[in-house]
């Protein structure tokens, strides 16, 4: 749900242009230094350490195309919460749609808000 929602931000970002590109490469290299802080803590080894941080770079990178595809009306959006939130796991109709609509208001919410106010962690209320 991290990469999901940080996907949401990047994408944002994105709809920025040249203007919050750098804002973009820092908020994904904190994302990175905090996963593999994290990793750490919870007693991953320095040897495997790498191979997690590049699976879950790898998952928002998934999370971002499938966003992206599905947020600009090119695909629907509940494949792809099945398939990058629950993976594998059953789920049913219900939570898909629940997912999906948080998902979209948290999106709305991120098209409100100003750049600055954004950068400065300031989102409207829903």
């Amino acid at each position: 749900m991290v990469a999901a929602l940080l996907a949401l931000v990047l994408l944002r970002l994105e709809a920025e242009g040249d203007g919050a590109r750098s804002e973009a490469v820092l908020l994904t290299e904190i994302f990175i230094d905090d996963m593999d802080g994290t990793l750490r803590q919870i007693g991953i080894g320095d040897f495997v350490v790498g191979k997690h941080v590049g699976r879950l770079v790898g998952a928002l990178g998934g999370r971002l195309g499938a966003f992206r595809d599905a947020l600009a009306g090119a695909a629907p959006l509940e494949p792809a919460v099945r398939r990058n939130l629950f993976r594998d796991e059953p789920v049913s109709e219900a939570q898909l749609a629940f997912v999906g609509a948080r998902l979209l208001s948290v999106r709305d919410r991120l098209a409100a808000a100003g750049l600055e106010p954004l950068l400065a962690g300031e989102l409207p209320q829903p």
